[in-house]
């Protein structure tokens, strides 16, 4: 059983995750979007920094996706100190981000919304997909390492 610093240090790292996914999404997946968008990779429906009403309740696409990305932030948070150290770090973090929640978006999320799932075979999304999630990653071990109140062994 934790005691109640255990259990603090605990619910600040997961709380920590959060923020940094959730900022990460913000800042290096919307930047990432607006580049592939700029250069003409991303497909059109995506658009970032979109303030587009989601379903069901109404809550703009770049709020929602920066809510999943600090729920996806915790689940970094809960295994980054296993990733190796150095610049390694940074390579793991990016494939981490690029794979998982890329997974989910094509597999999970696309049909949900009633899209085909794996984008219906778009190399563009896919590509899209891999790339901003990647940033992602990199950006939420930015704001981990970053964190100034960490608690002990946050930061990798």
């Amino acid at each position: 059983m934790a005691d109640q610093n255990g259990q603090t240090n605990y619910l600040s790292r997961l709380w920590a995750g959060f923020i940094a996914g959730f900022l990460a999404t913000l800042v290096f997946h919307q930047l990432m979007l607006a580049f592939l968008r700029g250069i003409g990779v991303a497909p059109a429906p995506f658009l970032p920094y979109s303030w587009t009403a989601t379903e069901p309740f109404g809550i703009p696409a770049v709020l929602s996706l920066s809510f999943w990305g600090g729920i996806w932030g915790i689940i970094f948070v809960l295994i980054h100190n296993a990733f190796p150290r150095g610049a390694a770090y940074w390579i793991a973090a990016f494939i981490f981000g690029a794979i998982f929640p890329s997974l989910v978006a094509l597999l999970v999320v696309l049909p949900l919304k009633g899209l085909p799932m794996g984008g219906g075979r778009q190399v563009s999304l896919f590509v899209t997909a891999l790339l901003v999630n990647g940033a992602w990653g990199v950006g939420t071990g930015v704001y981990l390492k970053r964190y100034k109140g960490r608690p002990k062994n946050l930061a990798a």
